[in-house]
């Protein structure tokens, strides 16, 4: 086997994406809101849903054209509820790591499970 047939084995037909990760990745369609921030500045926002998570990252396919190389937020609504009756988010900071058109890639730097009120779940 070639270096060339190797990359193929380990690139993402669906996102053309080499496959970088070690941890175990898990097909996770959750829909989700994003905020570009710079030294603390919101720059852009939008909204996604989510591809694939794993411990240390995600791929998400978002609404727009996001830069690459940027701080990220994201706000993730979570299937479960808090004691049957609270809704919960995934809040993620980290870093874009690579795009592809609209599906982006982010390494995962901090993440907490908040509690949300309705009206911001998406």
């Amino acid at each position: 086997m070639n270096q060339i047939q190797a990359e193929a084995l380990i690139t993402s037909p669906e996102t053309g994406f080499r496959e970088r990760r070690e941890g175990r990745r898990y097909d996770v369609s959750l829909k989700l809101r994003w905020k570009i921030l710079h030294r603390r500045r919101l720059l852009e926002s939008g909204t996604g849903i989510t591809l694939e998570m794993s411990s240390g990252g995600l791929l998400f396919k978002s609404d727009q054209t996001l830069p690459p190389e940027n701080t990220i937020e994201l706000a993730i609504a979570w299937p479960v509820l808090l004691h049957n009756t609270l809704p919960m988010q995934l809040i993620v900071s980290g870093r874009v790591l690579r795009i592809s058109g609209q599906h982006v890639a982010v390494s995962i730097l901090q993440h907490e499970f908040r509690t949300a009120r309705a009206s911001s779940i998406l």
